[in-house]
């Protein structure tokens, strides 16, 4: 899956229509291999975009769960947690001297 797509159900406060629309595009994009379409492909494009964005909407509506909200900023906090993680550079690690 795309990493840019991001969990929208069971939020607090709840997901907007743009966090949706942005994840509809997104999952267009990594479909169709487009990051912007030519122009003969706009308009099909676009049109897959908001259908997308439209189910998705369906969807988290219809969804239900006992799970109390996950907090927003939370769980952006542990997302650039495990970033940092990741992506951290050793602090030990010393250019060889070359020969």
């Amino acid at each position: 899956m795309c990493r840019n797509i991001r969990t929208l159900f069971n939020f607090d406060p709840p997901v907007t229509d743009d966090e949706i629309h942005a994840a509809a595009l997104q999952f267009v994009r990594k479909v169709s291999g487009f990051n912007k379409p030519s122009k003969p492909n706009e308009a099909a494009f676009l049109f897959s975009v908001d259908e997308i964005a439209r189910i998705s909407t369906n969807l988290l509506e219809s969804l239900e769960t006992n799970a109390p909200p996950k907090n927003r900023a939370e769980e952006i906090a542990r997302a650039r947690a495990r970033a940092t993680k990741r992506f951290a550079v050793p602090s030990n690690t010393t250019p060889s001297p070359a020969s």
